[in-house]
């Protein structure tokens, strides 16, 4: 399986958050953690009128993630087809990858008291399914990438 990408036609984004919404019901997490982002850029202006453009921010996978080169017990892991994720029974809440990460990716789970992060729904891929966001997408506007096409 090759590497894949969360891509955004943001054309299509009409900033329902639904993508947000259904990460967080699948992953379970609390007030607080939120593994995919949705940012509004309300400086647009087109046709003399403004507009408002949306942007997606999920981990990005990176080839070398800071985050994981800083886990001082390796809970943060990358696998081969470059899903970077948490494996949480290592995790022990030192926040470093919090910290090395220049989009925030990792985010702090109060409740757990560890780290969550996108990790494209690993268990929904491994299936051959797409990741939640993507699936459940209202505008479709999430689509699952192969960086191989």
């Amino acid at each position: 399986m090759g590497k894949h990408i969360i891509q955004l036609k943001k054309s299509r984004c009409i900033g329902c958050y639904a993508c947000e919404v259904h990460c967080k019901t699948k992953n379970e997490l609390p007030v607080g953690p939120r593994n995919c982002r949705i940012i509004a850029d309300n400086s647009k202006v087109e046709d003399d009128r403004p507009k408002t453009e949306f942007s997606f921010m999920p981990c990005f996978h990176c080839d070398k993630p800071w985050c994981v080169a800083v886990c001082p017990t390796g809970a943060m892991q990358k696998r081969t087809d470059g899903i970077v994720f948490v494996d949480q029974s290592l995790c022990i809440g030192c926040k470093f990858c919090v910290t090395a990460c220049p989009w925030g990716a990792p985010q702090w789970n109060a409740e757990t008291k560890t780290v969550e992060k996108c990790d494209h729904c690993r268990d929904r891929v491994d299936a051959g399914l797409q990741p939640a966001c993507v699936s459940n997408c209202t505008a479709r506007a999430l689509q699952w990438v192969s960086l191989e096409d």
